[in-house]
């Protein structure tokens, strides 16, 4: 598909959010658009099956379909053998009448009642694990939509009609993916500190993703697995560097239900299988999962909420992904906690990238005891700084920690990458050609001045586990020096400029004319202080 056409569904898709956007706020207006456009997408894709399967008709337009599904559903000789081939190819079913072009068809007709959507939703819902509660964010009746039942159908009606037109069906690949993608970016956009419950900008999703699967593009049944995965936005750029995207098998938890069920519609929307999906709504940390095989994978990334408090009760020194450590991490600092959860499910072949605040390269007490822990294993490979302001949630810089098991040594590369990134008006981004530096960097393992550098295990030790980038990799430039005479020379010309702007004022000042002899008075005695002053 043309860039060009790209850009034309994603504008028309994030134009769509305008009927929304002055009810609520983005954090909950996305999951009316995103939840309408993934009704939509199942619609389309079923009737297009479905008109195929009956007449085998290629380049079908959406209104012809339904009429075909709606003729071969109807009639009694082919509508068991439509139902059970529709029931081979999908999971889900939508009877003719509840298929989002009838429903917009209704519409048109001015007949459309909201019942006849939340029907279609509760539908899908109840046709397989796969869907259930996956429309639960959708409250068709809020009063955020309008004040009574008629303005509520009004607006989803506006809604739809905004999105009617775009053929879902027809987008080959990950482009509707990539356009839900886009929504997604947009809405993290606009809601500001909530986005980081949900998204992580695609810049630190590529440079994570790259780094963990170096070296294992050809792996059939790639495994990768995010234990706080958001929309899944992370998790799925894992396909876009595998050279088999279509075997890779994903796994991840979500404590946000809203947010989890986000990221099942985006899984879908990217064409993943629902047997390569393995999706878990709980709390990561209070309790483990998984914890059926397999347990252990290919890839572990993560950009979990930083320094979240969590119970760090005493019964979890007996947990097995913090039991090795003699300490927890402290309950108002969850980041270690998240960091040991990610290791201890990572094959001892995998790579594992986390983005953390700075705080945990060098904070003591018991996250010291942790780092120290990690770094006598040779756990820590790779620590990166990020620029400052570059996620949604927060201006403070992070940092991507990469961990490995069964190093041959203990040595820690250190990137400085705080000064890669383009300067934007509210948001600083990273650019391919920043990252693209980062990751030749990371692979090459040399020393670069002021940007990279590999400690060997007795430097991190003389430094006491400090992992502060800035002991490792000085990035100082010393200012250039400055000529005394010049600098006589340039008070000089200031000196005259100031003095030349004064006696222009003095002279501006003394053709002032008081209208009382009072007044004159005192302006004459203000021009004389003032001439005296700085003399």
């Amino acid at each position: 598909m043309a860039t060009e056409n790209k850009q034309t569904l994603y504008q028309a898709l994030w134009n769509s959010a305008d009927i929304l956007r002055s009810k609520m706020d983005a954090n909950e207006y996305k999951n009316y658009l995103l939840g309408i456009i993934f009704y939509k997408y199942l619609s389309d894709k079923l009737l297009v099956h479905a008109a195929d399967l009956l007449e085998e008709e290629s380049e079908l337009d959406l209104e012809k379909a339904q009429e075909i599904y709606e003729n071969g559903y109807n009639d009694p000789d082919t509508q068991a053998d439509l139902l059970e081939a529709l029931k081979q190819e999908f999971s889900y079913s939508i009877e003719p009448h509840l298929t989002f072009s009838a429903l917009f068809q209704a519409i048109s007709r001015g007949e459309f009642q909201l019942e006849d959507l939340a029907q279609g939703f509760s539908n899908i819902e109840r046709s397989s694990h796969t869907f259930e509660n996956i429309f639960d964010d959708i409250d068709l009746y809020s009063k955020k939509l309008g004040a009574t039942p008629q303005k509520q159908n009004s607006t989803i009606s506006d809604v739809m009609k905004q999105i009617a037109s775009l053929d879902f069906a027809g987008h080959d690949g990950d482009i509707l993916g990539d356009a839900y993608e886009y929504l997604i970016s947009q809405f993290a956009s606009e809601s500001g500190k909530k986005a980081g419950e949900f998204y992580t900008p695609q810049a630190v999703s590529r440079l994570m993703t790259q780094i963990a699967i170096t070296g294992k593009e050809d792996v059939t049944a790639f495994t990768a697995y995010d234990a706080t995965m958001g929309s899944g936005s992370l998790l799925l750029n894992v396909k876009h560097y595998s050279k088999k995207p279509n075997d890779v098998i994903y796994y991840g938890q979500e404590l946000n239900t809203s947010t989890y069920n986000l990221a099942r519609m985006n899984m879908i929307l990217h064409g993943v299988s629902i047997g390569n999906q393995h999706l878990h709504n709980a709390d990561t940390l209070d309790q483990d999962w998984p914890v059926e095989e397999p347990t252990n994978f290919d890839a572990v990334l993560m950009n979990p909420p930083y320094s979240a408090k969590w119970s760090a009760a005493q019964g979890f020194l007996q947990d097995a992904r913090f039991s090795n450590y003699g300490v927890l991490a402290p309950k108002s600092k969850a980041d270690f906690a998240f960091l040991l959860h990610g290791y201890y499910h990572l094959k001892d072949s995998g790579t594992m990238a986390i983005v953390l605040p700075h705080g945990v390269l060098f904070r003591g007490a018991a996250e010291g005891k942790i780092r120290q822990k990690l770094l006598e294993e040779g756990a820590i490979d790779t620590v990166i700084g990020l620029p400052a302001n570059i996620f949604f949630s927060t201006s403070i810089p992070t940092t991507v920690i990469i961990l490995k098991k069964n190093r041959a040594n203990r040595d820690v590369f250190f990137i400085d990458a705080s000064s890669e990134f383009d300067k934007g008006k509210n948001q600083n981004t990273m650019t391919d050609k920043h990252i693209e530096k980062i990751l030749d960097a990371y692979n090459k393992r040399e020393t670069i001045e002021k940007f990279a550098h590999k400690a060997s295990f007795e430097e991190i030790q003389e430094n006491d586990f400090n992992l502060n980038i800035p002991r490792y990799v000085d990035t100082f430039e010393e200012e250039e020096e400055i000529s005394l005479s010049e600098l006589s020379l340039e008070f000089g010309k200031i000196d005259e400029e100031l003095m030349q702007t004064k006696a222009n004022l003095v002279e501006l000042l003394s053709e002032l004319v008081g209208t009382q002899d009072d007044t004159n008075k005192q302006l004459e005695d203000f021009l004389q202080h003032f001439q005296k002053a700085g003399e």
